[in-house]
């Protein structure tokens, strides 16, 4: 079972009691969102003038945008990532494919070197035969 964190937090001016599974230190992070939040929208004087309930509504709203965006960016993060896993797995094939191909060409390769030194080879002996018959 997770551990129960406390923590004493400033929201709107006010302190609050926050518990949860995380740490201190997410709390405060938390409590520091939200009154970003809440200084950002201060600004506004149509949200000034609303009532209470009305800020608290609009903050939420707010929020809950944030969080919905925030989930559109992941998602959208997870599919460019699943299109380069793919991509990187079908340059790592191809890479596989060229390198078979290389490596059958350069058996190849060897099997006409091989092949053109025995012609080398017979070519320097019936010279050499051509020459012994021409002397006698």
């Amino acid at each position: 079972m997770a551990i129960k964190t406390d923590a004493e937090v400033i929201i709107g001016g006010k302190v609050f009691t926050i518990s949860g599974t995380e740490s201190e230190e997410y709390l405060q992070k938390v409590a520091s969102y939200i009154n970003g939040k809440f200084n950002e929208y201060a600004q506004v004087d149509a949200f000034r003038r609303a009532n209470a309930e009305n800020q608290n509504v609009l903050m939420q709203l707010n929020i809950a945008d944030d969080y919905f965006k925030a989930m559109n960016r992941l998602k959208s993060m997870e599919e460019d990532l699943a299109s380069k896993e793919k991509e990187l797995y079908d340059l790592k094939h191809d890479l596989v494919n060229s390198q078979m191909k290389l490596e059958n060409m350069e058996k190849s390769n060897k099997i006409l070197k091989d092949e053109a030194s025995e012609k080398d080879k017979k070519i320097v002996r019936l010279e050499t035969e051509l020459k012994s018959l021409k002397k006698s």
